[in-house]
């Protein structure tokens, strides 16, 4: 008789998980699952800086656009490519930046910030030059991922997701309650 009373709360949890978690058929326009990771180094900017625009994963021609730079082509076998900041950028404004991977179709936006303060001049950073016995360095660090997230948060589906908990959790507190008052009587 335990197991009947318990069997609705355990199929509420495990609804309430199955339409809370991501699924993975929508992490690209495709369908599929997709590796690649645009990058902006800086992603806060003084206008007429210089940023490094890296294109993670894309394997074929990434274009890059902006409403505060010239649109900018990484060419196929390239990872990064670089861009200037126009001086008339509005200050304390976030800009999107997309890239589009031309080998996968698939487009991603990332934000561009420009500082509030004064204009910076931006410093210059030493390159290293290949040789046939060396292995090139790209620059920008170590690409450590999204840590587990899909991309930008939309506020709908947090909602979504948090109507859902707040929905397993009064269906548990709901049966919980009637159990007790079934063991008064």
């Amino acid at each position: 008789m335990r197991a009947i009373r318990v069997a609705p709360l355990a199929l509420l949890g495990a609804g309430a998980l199955t339409l809370v978690a991501p699924s993975a058929a929508f992490a690209s326009p495709g369908g599929g699952t997709s590796t690649f990771n645009p990058t902006i180094t800086p992603s806060v900017i003084a206008p007429g800086g210089r940023v490094t625009l890296g294109s993670g994963g894309c394997t074929g021609e990434t274009t890059v656009s902006s409403g505060v730079f010239d649109t900018t082509v990484i060419p196929s076998g390239s990872t990064t490519g670089s861009a200037t900041v126009d001086t008339g950028a509005r200050r304390g404004a976030v800009y999107a930046v997309t890239f589009r991977c031309g080998s996968t179709g698939t487009s991603r936006n990332v934000n561009l910030t420009i500082t509030g303060g004064a204009t910076s001049t931006p410093t210059a950073t030493p390159t290293t030059v290949p040789t046939a016995s060396s292995t090139a360095l790209v620059p920008g660090g170590v690409r450590g991922g999204l840590g587990g997230s899909a991309g930008s948060t939309d506020t709908v589906e947090v909602a979504a997701g948090a109507a859902l908990v707040a929905a397993a959790a009064g269906g548990a507190l709901y049966f919980a309650r009637r159990r007790t008052a079934d063991r008064r009587h």
